[in-house]
């Protein structure tokens, strides 16, 4: 084993201010408790709640995050929206205070996701950061991701991990940096790093390339906040 493969980051996970299970500081101390050192809570946004939803997790963070000994990142994640709609909603989620944009991808579990919703994400360079479980992207829009520095995700959650081969495998072709997320929805979804660290190797990374993965991306991510 690397002699330090570094903290969990996770960049992705949801509470009860859309679909998930915890309260946000459930979710961050069941976070903590798996060795997770920053984690983002991205719920998923669309118009129905994206004031709501945001300024809810907005003001978590400046309230509580401090005291829960993780760094607690305000996120969102869009979700089912019409491709053209993705950087108007990207756009009000920052000013109300997201730093971590997250677009609901094209997984191969999930078809009903608006075609285009992959393009449309990658093109939005300094608006949207990460575009999750993509297992349906072409090869024209990893190299957009390259361009644009979005990170596409390897995801640890079922279903969305029979896309992870085809991504990696792409993102190695073309240059484009990856990231490994759970999409939590409950807190047996969160992992270890270790945990994370295997997911990117049974996606078809090297272990240098999952190292890279798993600690190195998420730190750079989190600095350019």
């Amino acid at each position: 084993m690397h002699p330090d493969i570094g903290s969990r980051i996770e960049l992705h996970a949801h509470t009860t201010l859309s679909d998930g299970h915890l309260l946000p500081a459930a979710l961050a101390i069941e976070a903590k408790y798996k060795g997770n050192a920053a984690l983002a809570i991205t719920d998923h946004i669309d118009y129905s709640n994206v004031d709501f939803a945001t300024k809810s997790i907005v003001n978590f963070c400046r309230e509580a995050g401090d005291a829960l000994g993780i760094k607690i990142i305000p996120g969102a994640e869009i979700s089912y929206v019409n491709p053209k709609d993705i950087k108007k909603l990207a756009v009000r989620a920052r000013k109300l205070g997201a730093k971590i944009i997250v677009v609901h991808g094209q997984s191969v579990n999930e078809p009903a996701v608006p075609p285009g919703t992959n393009h449309a994400a990658v093109q939005l360079k300094g608006l949207v950061n990460i575009l999750a479980h993509p297992g349906q992207i072409s090869v024209e829009d990893v190299m957009l991701a390259k361009q644009n520095g979005i990170y596409l995700e390897i995801s640890a959650r079922e279903g969305h991990k029979r896309g992870n081969q085809f991504v990696a495998k792409l993102a190695k072709q073309y240059g484009a940096k990856l990231l490994v997320n759970t999409d939590a929805h409950t807190d047996h979804d969160l992992i270890t790093q270790e945990e994370a660290l295997k997911i990117a190797q049974d996606a078809g990374l090297s272990y240098e390339e999952a190292l890279v993965a798993v600690r190195d991306n998420p730190r750079e991510l989190i600095l350019k906040l």
